[in-house]
């Protein structure tokens, strides 16, 4: 594929990281005291065409993925496919056929016990022999099990050194909240370059008088400045909007569902079976 298609298909154009490395080096850069000046240099470098927008959200992105912790974008427990150790070989097929996933958790008979990780292609070579009595333990690999606290910066270096895809998330218990793959981490970043070409760039919108749309991700500080609540950021246990909603249900909240926090409602308004992607909030009259 040839860096014209690499453009037309959404890809970094080429050079570009380059441009941003020699940025980082600028010696006025690397005096920065605090993310909001990286941030603030990042959009003054857009503004003299030093580096595009592109690079600006990923660079941006990258940056606040030490904010994020691995229970604000996990798959929750109740969307978990897993497998249990002493399954049927032939129900594991149909699980795996129907999911189409490529790695499942493999669960003991204990409770909370992940005993290793089912690689779906692991299976081909006895499927493909005809034979479906198999010992799937044979095939486990190790399980990469992480607190639910884990920053997704950290994970992400984890995954790359471990050559690992996926790790199951527990809380401070030690139960199973959740399971977290690269790819979910990866959508950090990429998905705000897909999000580029949308209208809805900006993380607060106000669709009419009274009524906002919120995009999940937004900080929960920013959030509070932004609607004047009289609520300390430091006492919730979350870095964003979708982190607290998170915090206060255990689990994915479905669309519709809604809080209440001072003089206004925030409201679920778009989900899909990973994470919270918008909300809406109502100011009261």
């Amino acid at each position: 594929m040839n860096e014209k298609q690499n453009n037309e298909e959404g890809q970094p154009p080429s050079g570009m990281f380059g441009k941003l490395k020699r940025y980082f080096r600028n010696p006025f850069f690397i005096k920065t005291q605090s993310v909001s000046e990286v941030t603030d240099f990042l959009k003054d470098a857009v503004d003299q065409k030093i580096i595009d927008k592109e690079a600006e959200s990923i660079a941006t992105k990258a940056i606040k993925l030490g904010d994020i912790t691995a229970k604000e974008i996990m798959i929750p427990k109740v969307d978990m496919i897993t497998i249990q150790i002493d399954e049927d070989t032939n129900e594991i097929i149909q699980k795996i056929i129907d999911s189409g996933h490529s790695r499942y958790p493999v669960l003991g008979n204990e409770r909370n016990e992940v005993i290793g990780i089912l690689l779906a292609k692991d299976m081909l070579p006895k499927l493909f022999k005809g034979s479906t009595d198999f010992d799937i333990s044979e095939m486990l690999r190790d399980p990469n099990v992480v607190p639910e606290t884990k920053k997704i910066d950290t994970l992400l270096e984890e995954f790359k050194e471990d050559k690992s895809h996926l790790a199951v998330v527990i809380d401070e218990y030690g139960a199973i909240c959740g399971l977290i793959t690269i790819e979910d981490i990866l959508e950090e970043l990429v998905g705000e370059i897909e999000d580029e070409h949308d209208v809805d760039l900006n993380e607060i919108i106000e669709i009419s008088e009274n009524t906002f749309r919120v995009d999940a991700k937004i900080e929960l500080e920013e959030f509070i400045s932004f609607f004047e609540l009289k609520i300390d950021p430091l006492s919730i246990d979350a870095e964003t909007l979708g982190g607290l909603f998170i915090s206060k249900f255990g689990v994915l909240p479905k669309t519709g569902d809604k809080i209440k926090i001072n003089n206004i409602t925030i409201k679920v308004s778009d989900t899909n079976s990973r994470r919270i992607k918008k909300f809406k909030v109502t100011k009261d009259l």
